[in-house]
C-alpha cells in the first residue's frame, strides 16, 4: 500500500496587537508614549491663558479665568472709536503691520466691569494674527489680572523673572508701569482705579508700547488723555 505523504501543518497566526509569540508569551500593548510638553509662553486658542505656574517650580492651581462676554467686546463699525473684530485689531496686531506709521493707538470701548474682559478679547486677536507671546504686555489700572495675584503670591523677584525672560503674555499694574520694558504690544484695561491713575498710566503705556497700543475702557477718558482722534 503506497505510504501518503504527511501534509504540512498550518498553523493560523492569531491577528491583532495581542497575538501570541514564537515563545508562546502575549506580546504586550505598546504603552503610549507621551507627547512634548507645552513650551513655556506659547499659547494658541486652543489653550488657556496664563494663570498657570512659570516652568520649573511645583505651584498650586491657579485662579480660576475670567470667561469671554459678548459685553465686553468692541462695538459695531460705523461707531467712533470703535474695533470690530477681527479685521481692524488682528491686521494692526500683526507683526510688521505698523510699518513706518509708527504707533498705532486702537480703543476698544468697555466698561470698567468688562475692561479686563476685552483686553483678554484682544490679546486673542492678536495671538491668532501671529503676534508673539512675549511681545504683549498687559496692564490694569484697577483690579489686578487673576495670574499677576497668583504669581506675586510667590515672591515679586520670580514674578519679575517672567517679565524678563519675555517668553509670555505679561500682566502687571499700571502702577508698576515704569518697572516694566517696553514691548511691541501694550495693551491696558482701565478696569477701574479712577480718573487720576488712567490719566497717569496711559502716557506710560503708550511710551512703552513700540507698535501697537490697544486700551479697553471709557473711549471718551481715553481720548480726553491721549488726545482726539485715537
Amino acid at each position: 500500500m503506497p505510504l501518503i505523504p504527511q501534509e504540512p501543518q498550518i498553523h493560523e497566526r492569531a491577528q491583532g496587537p495581542s497575538a501570541a509569540s514564537a515563545t508562546g508569551r502575549t506580546a504586550s500593548t505598546p504603552r503610549p508614549v507621551p507627547g512634548p510638553r507645552p513650551v513655556p509662553g506659547s499659547r494658541s486658542a486652543s489653550t488657556p491663558r496664563p494663570g498657570r505656574p512659570g516652568p520649573g517650580a511645583a505651584r498650586p492651581a491657579p485662579p480660576a479665568q475670567r470667561s469671554h462676554s459678548s459685553a465686553g467686546q468692541p462695538k459695531a463699525a460705523g461707531t467712533p472709536d470703535s474695533v470690530t473684530p477681527p479685521s481692524p485689531l488682528s491686521s494692526m496686531g500683526a507683526p510688521g503691520a505698523s510699518g513706518t506709521s509708527g504707533l498705532q493707538v486702537q480703543v476698544i470701548p468697555a466698561s470698567p466691569g468688562r475692561a479686563l474682559d476685552a483686553a483678554e478679547g484682544a490679546i486673542d486677536l492678536l495671538l491668532e494674527a501671529g503676534r508673539a507671546p512675549g511681545d504683549i504686555l498687559v496692564l490694569t489700572t484697577g483690579e489686578q489680572h487673576p495670574w499677576a495675584t497668583h504669581e506675586l503670591s510667590f515672591g515679586e523677584s520670580a514674578y519679575w523673572a517672567q517679565h524678563d525672560a519675555r517668553e509670555d503674555v505679561f500682566f502687571a499694574d499700571a502702577a508698576a508701569v515704569t518697572r516694566a520694558h517696553s514691548r511691541p504690544v501694550v495693551v491696558v484695561a482701565v478696569n477701574g482705579g479712577g480718573a487720576a491713575v488712567a490719566a497717569k498710566a496711559l502716557p506710560q503705556a503708550r511710551e512703552r508700547a513700540t507698535a501697537l497700543l490697544v486700551v479697553c475702557g471709557d473711549a471718551k477718558r481715553i481720548n480726553a488723555v491721549l488726545g482726539a482722534g485715537v
